[in-house]
């Protein structure tokens, strides 16, 4: 092969590798919920394709601040709705790349001796000077379904001296299961991770009770490899994704 210096195979290598380094890493965005359930999902992505995913996470609201300045995600999981629509709005993401991925449920969790046989919901309506833990409503869409039920329930005047906030629904689990909140509002997402803390009490919150909690996943408009950031969409819809996504607690959207 003429002009490349007597050695072709060498420099072609080179020239493929310094391409394929960039190209076959996802960086992606997700909401603390969904970190450990996209954990597995990208290791079977991994294991099928051959690229590597890079999982980034921490609250809705603050992922969106960091995309919005920037910040080089190709793919952003929010546990919400709102965020991927406003930056659908800054011409941030890709059109028409978003879609429901899951949808959150809400549980009253406790592992206070007090809340024992399953008296989470009396714990939170006769509080005293126990704490509750909720996520942050300002950046957490699990927080605000907490403030809603809150709200809805004609407790949440009566909460607020009470309330320990949650930068992400994993940090409001974490201030329960150490005893720096007396009951928390976590994620169905995350009673098997609560099964180690032993806790003496878990509660639905009826889905009607609070906005339904819809995890919407985009492409982002500055993805370092469109074509792979689609395919990486492409399999969190598919049967295998969807099946994992149930079984981690979640309700699975209709798809379109």
């Amino acid at each position: 092969m003429p002009g490349f210096g007597g050695k072709p195979g060498v420099v072609l290598i080179a020239f493929l590798a310094s391409v394929g380094v960039h190209a076959d890493t996802l960086t992606v965005a997700v909401a603390s919920n969904f970190a450990e359930t996209l954990r597995v999902i990208a290791s079977n992505f991994e294991e099928q394709t051959g690229h590597e995913v890079r999982v980034i996470q921490g609250s809705s609201g603050k992922l969106y601040a960091q995309i919005v300045n920037g910040a080089p995600f190709d793919v952003f999981l929010s546990a919400d709705l709102r965020r991927p629509e406003m930056l659908e709005a800054q011409s941030l993401t890709v059109d028409g790349s978003g879609f429901t991925y899951a949808v959150g449920q809400l549980v009253l969790w406790s592992r206070d001796s007090d809340f024992a046989d399953g008296a989470c919901l009396d714990g939170l309506q006769k509080l005293g000077k126990k704490k509750l833990a909720i996520a942050n409503p300002l950046l957490a869409p699990y927080g605000v379904a907490a403030k809603e039920y809150l709200v809805a329930s004609g407790l949440w005047d009566e909460v607020q001296g009470n309330l320990v906030y949650g930068e992400n629904v994993a940090q409001t689990l974490q201030y329960a299961a150490t005893g720096n909140a007396s009951i928390a509002m976590i994620a169905n997402s995350q009673l098997e991770q609560a099964k180690r803390f032993d806790g003496v009490c878990a509660l639905p919150i009826a889905a009607g009770a609070h906005s339904e909690i819809l995890q919407q996943v985009v492409e982002l408009a500055a993805a370092s490899d469109a074509v792979l950031a689609g395919q990486f969409l492409e399999f969190l819809r598919g049967p295998g994704s969807r099946a994992i996504i149930s079984a981690h607690g979640y309700l699975l959207p209709e798809l379109q």
